[in-house]
């Protein structure tokens, strides 16, 4: 696979081919960073749903019968074909992201992890034995749901590719992908390489469009057994409604607002460092984001001095050139971005650092930090979703974990503490999926993810992600001689 540096040209993968949409119609993806359009896309729509749920549809007895560790050696030859494309589908992520090189290739990495972690699933799905009576035996088995429907996001689009897409087809389900508008170009070219190393025409099928369209025909389609959708909370909760109108599975990884908490007795340099990872990674386009800093107030201010000393640091420019940090997205998303840094100053006046767009081309704005939050303001309870952090102050552990809680979200949270139990109170305490101790983005492709409350329900990553994808099954047999 090579990516070139004009314009291409990108169609749907239906049954192991590139087909072009029913209604032949296009759209274009625009690198973030100098506002060109890079690649020409095929746009999927209701008609082109219904062409690959069917094409899964027919796929799938061969699949799920397939013997799991030939599909886990399958998993595993993908893994490797996408590392060995790994600086290829780095730079097409770059371009079509914004995310610099350096992060992209981590993610493009990750996205092999995950085939290569679910290969090793495939053969290790086992049931229970139910104890009952003498008479009876009783078992379970674990199932496949069938024809899944992975809606990805625009952030981590190949990351989360892998992440949705290796756990459904390791435990025998096959897949229909719906990537972002903004960012379809990775999908495409897994699934090519999908059919490359053996899989199977019609486990894995891609059709990019839009949400509206394409989504919405996806999420709704009565030949969908399972949705899983990451995005934003308003369209996971239409999702879920057109989901749940056909009993279909379904599992929703939505927003974060998640808290960061500094105590004094922290190391103070790796509270920076993972603060910084924390909310300018990706240019806090991550639903995990660290977006709300807690800090006590016996450190607050030399906290504080040391992050926008590492914040003025920070080289920002096209991800092509791996700075610190790259551009928003889009248009769209850069004008939300920039609205909310004039609500900031509304709320709590002058950021301590940053708070502008770049004049140049792009959809650029600074890492900024607004000191002086209270828990209340828009800017600390609505997800922004960009490079934007929230310092807010606390004194007790009390009101450290109250205000932790107060958010209608609950992904993730952190600590940086070197007292043990103050750290474990607070991961018991807190109301979140997931809890970092002295490090921001802790763990890996083996650690479950998902939320409370109103950033979603379900889990995936790790062992966990199998009771997304399939269905249990209880076999109860009486033996009493006649």
């Amino acid at each position: 696979m090579t990516i070139q540096s004009g314009t291409s040209t990108y169609d749907l993968v239906i049954d192991g081919d590139p087909v072009q949409a029913a209604a032949e119609e296009r759209f274009d993806t625009v690198n973030p960073a100098t506002e060109s359009v890079i690649a020409s896309v095929s746009r999927a729509r209701e008609e082109d749903v219904d062409s690959a749920v069917a094409a899964a549809r027919d796929a799938l007895p061969d699949w799920r019968s397939m013997p799991p560790q030939d599909r886990g050696r399958l998993l595993a030859a993908l893994a490797e074909k996408i590392r060995a494309q790994q600086e290829s589908l780095t730079l097409l992520e770059t371009r079509d992201n914004g995310k610099p090189l350096s992060h992209a290739r981590a993610d493009v990495e990750t996205c092999a992890r995950y085939f290569e972690y679910y290969a090793g699933v495939a053969d290790k799905l086992h049931g229970d034995s139910i104890p009952l009576t003498d008479e009876y035996v009783d078992y379970t088995v674990r199932e496949p749901l069938g024809v899944t429907a992975q809606i990805i996001p625009w952030n981590l689009p190949t990351n989360i590719f892998g992440r949705s897409v290796a756990p459904a087809l390791a435990t025998g389900n096959v897949a229909v992908v719906k990537p972002a508008e903004q960012t379809p170009l990775t999908a495409v070219e897994i699934a090519r390489l999908a059919s490359e190393v053996g899989i199977p025409d019609g486990v894995l099928n891609v059709v990019p469009g839009f949400g509206t369209e394409a989504g919405a025909a996806l999420s709704g389609h009565p030949d969908v057994d399972g949705v899983s959708f990451t995005g934003s909370v308003p369209t996971g909760i239409e999702v879920g409604k057109t989901a749940v109108e056909n009993v279909t599975n379904v599992h929703l990884e939505l927003g974060g607002k998640s808290p960061n908490v500094v105590y004094p007795d922290a190391d103070l340099d790796t509270a920076v460092d993972s603060t910084m990872t924390g909310i300018f990674a990706n240019a806090g386009q991550v639903c995990s984001a660290g977006s709300r800093l807690l800090v006590h107030e016996d450190v607050k201010d030399k906290f504080l001095n040391e992050l926008v000393d590492r914040i003025e640091e920070m080289s920002i420019d096209s991800g092509e050139l791996d700075p610190d940090m790259g551009p928003l997205v889009s248009e769209e998303h850069f004008e939300k971005v920039t609205r909310y840094l004039e609500v900031g100053r509304t709320e709590a006046g002058d950021p301590l650092v940053g708070g502008e767009a770049l004049e140049r081309d792009g959809y650029f704005v600074e890492p900024t930090v607004f000191d002086g939050v209270d828990n209340d303001m828009r800017i600390a309870q609505e997800e922004i979703f960009g490079p934007v952090l929230s310092v807010i102050e606390f004194a007790t552990e009390e009101e450290a974990i109250e205000i932790a809680n107060d958010v209608d979200y609950g992904l993730v949270a952190g600590i940086h503490t070197s007292d043990i139990g103050r750290a474990h109170r607070f991961a018991r305490d807190v109301h979140a999926g997931q809890v970092y101790i002295n490090e921001w983005f802790a763990g890996g492709e083996e650690t479950p993810f998902g939320g409370y409350k109103q950033s979603g329900f379900g889990r995936e990553k790790g062992l966990a992600a199998v009771d997304a994808y399939t269905q249990v099954k209880n076999v109860c047999a009486n033996i009493a001689p006649e």
